[in-house]
């Protein structure tokens, strides 16, 4: 029993430590930015979001004062439904458009394979956070992102 709740512990202080990097990336203040949040899905290949991370992570960066943009491949009509004040886009490049940080929340293929350089002509600024530690750093940084992973130096 004390472990599960010690798993509990972990993953709600990993969700407090994006929010809290977040809002270090964008200056301490995230009133006024936008925040492309890259999944909802509790898990990838489900529109399942039971205590999903992600949208835990976009509705609290929403109530700080970030306009949040979220895109799923599967859970969005279930993430409207439970947040109706976050706004959802159609496709990863919509959601990050005039985006200050994009957040890369669940592990969906779509996401991992996402090539940078289609988001860099798009974003305000070349912000990512890899918050499943999936994505290839190295194509990131390489694209001119400043990558970031929690977990990860």
């Amino acid at each position: 029993m004390a472990f599960l709740a010690e798993v509990d512990a972990i993953n709600l202080r990993r969700r407090t430590r994006t929010v809290t990097l977040a809002t270090e990336l964008l200056g301490g203040d995230v009133t006024g930015k936008k925040v492309a949040v890259l999944g909802a899905a509790f898990k990838p290949n489900s529109d399942d979001i039971r205590d999903s991370p992600a949208l835990a992570v976009a509705d609290a960066l929403r109530r700080a004062g970030a306009t949040v943009a979220v895109y799923d491949p599967a859970a969005i009509p279930n993430a409207r439904r439970t947040y109706p004040d976050l706004t959802y886009a159609d496709n990863a490049v919509d959601a990050a458009t005039g985006a200050h940080i994009v957040l890369h929340l669940t592990e969906w293929t779509e996401f991992r394979e996402l090539d940078p350089n289609a988001l860099t002509a798009v974003v305000a600024a070349r912000t990512v956070i890899d918050g499943r530690n999936t994505l290839n750093p190295a194509q990131w940084r390489a694209a001119g992102w400043d990558y970031h992973a929690l977990g990860r130096p």
